[in-house]
C-alpha cells in the first residue's frame, strides 16, 4: 500500500481557504471535513487538512507561526511547464500571493514557481523533465 501524506494547515478563514485549495485543483472530502475542519484531496496518497486556528491549537502547545516566519515550504509537481504556470495563475486569481520565493528555471530540465495561499502558507510547484529526472542532480548542473 502506498504512504499518505496528510499536512495540517492552521486556517484563519475555513471558507475562503477550502475555495482557495478548490481553485488550484484540491477537492473537498466531505467524509473528513467539519466546521473546523476539512480534508481537501489533493491526490490520492496528497491531503491537505486545512484546521481552524483553535483545532490546530488542540494538537500543540506551540504557538501557531504568523506570517512573519516560514517553518515549511511545500512542493508539489506538475505534469508540465504549462501546468506550473496554469496552477499559479490560477493561486493568485483565487487569492494568493505570486512567487514568494525565486523563480527556478534549468533550462529545459526543471522549472518552478510559488504562491502563497491566503493564510501565508508556501507551496513550490515544479516540473522536471522525466528523462533529468532520471539522472539526478547530475542533470541540475553546468555544462
Amino acid at each position: 500500500m502506498s504512504r499518505m501524506i496528510f499536512i495540517n494547515l492552521p486556517v484563519t478563514d475555513l471558507a475562503r481557504s477550502v475555495a482557495f485549495y478548490e481553485a488550484v485543483g484540491a477537492t473537498k472530502n466531505p467524509a473528513f471535513s467539519d466546521e473546523t475542519a476539512a480534508c481537501m484531496v489533493v491526490s490520492e496518497t496528497i491531503f491537505v487538512m486545512l484546521l481552524t486556528h483553535p483545532k490546530f491549537a488542540s494538537f500543540t502547545a506551540r504557538p501557531i507561526a504568523d506570517r512573519s516566519t516560514v517553518e515549511a515550504l511545500f512542493c508539489l509537481s506538475c505534469d508540465s511547464k504549462q501546468a506550473v504556470l496554469d496552477q499559479l495563475a490560477a493561486a493568485t486569481a483565487a487569492g494568493g500571493r505570486p512567487d514568494p520565493t525565486p523563480e527556478q528555471d534549468y533550462g529545459g530540465f526543471m522549472y518552478g514557481r510559488s504562491y502563497e495561499d491566503p493564510d501565508g502558507h508556501i507551496w513550490e510547484i515544479m516540473w522536471m523533465d522525466p528523462a533529468a529526472a532520471a539522472q539526478g542532480a547530475a542533470a541540475l548542473e553546468p555544462a
